[in-house]
């Protein structure tokens, strides 16, 4: 128990997503590479970015992220969190990046790493960070075959880059404020994933429904 009690402190700890049946890891949004672009552009996934207000401006949320940006680059943090992760995660699923995303091609190698080494578990990781994606590919080839990635596209209601997803070999995700167009349930289950689990399929690909100003209500 002590054991795991310090690697939880070197890691800076796990996110709990209220929606999802898992733990999750976050970093902070307002150092995403792309989506502080994003932040600025009307109509964008980021425009109205949820993890820029509300209970991530909290100070000891606040403290938390920035504890977990830094400790990414640290060498222990890889075992660190498998070690983590197998001892606490017993749904089967994990979540990355329920805030921030990817900083870098090495944070994406070790993300796959940890799971590679955890073969049981189903992770998500969805990005906007089309690059560190390709030059993953490039290097590498595949993804571990338990982690689902997904190119969140940029706008919202458009469709995700399905083209370089599938050159890449991964898949996408997209945001519409038309409900009749959204794939994901969870505005029907009280914004809960309850048994739906899609956003880890790797074959599948997935539509938001979008919950800020200007969303369709069904008629």
């Amino acid at each position: 128990m002590n054991e795991l009690k310090a690697a939880l402190a070197r890691i800076g700890g796990l996110s709990e997503p209220s929606k999802m049946p898992c733990f999750g890891y976050s970093l902070p949004a307002k150092d995403c590479i792309t989506g502080s672009k994003l932040r600025e552009v009307e109509g964008s996934v980021c425009s109205k970015c949820y993890a820029m207000s509300g209970f991530y401006t909290y100070p000891n949320v606040r403290i938390a992220l920035e504890y977990r940006l830094n400790a990414i680059n640290e060498p222990t943090w890889v075992p660190d969190m498998v070690f983590v992760i197998r001892n606490k995660e017993f749904s089967g699923y994990f979540r990355w990046l329920d805030s921030g995303d990817v900083q870098k091609l090495e944070h994406l190698e070790k993300i796959a790493e940890i799971a590679r080494q955890l073969p049981k578990i189903k992770f998500w990781l969805p990005t906007k960070e089309y690059g560190f994606v390709g030059d993953y590919v490039k290097k590498h080839g595949k993804f571990p075959k338990n982690l689902t990635v997904r190119l969140s596209g940029f706008m919202i209601n458009s469709s995700g880059p399905t083209m370089l997803a599938k050159k890449l070999g991964v898949v996408t995700s997209a945001v519409t404020t038309d409900k009749m167009q959204a794939t994901c349930p969870s505005s029907d289950q009280g914004d809960q994933c309850l048994r739906c689990r899609q956003c880890w399929d790797s074959k599948k690909e997935v539509t938001y429904l979008y919950h800020g100003p200007g969303r369709k209500k069904k008629e």
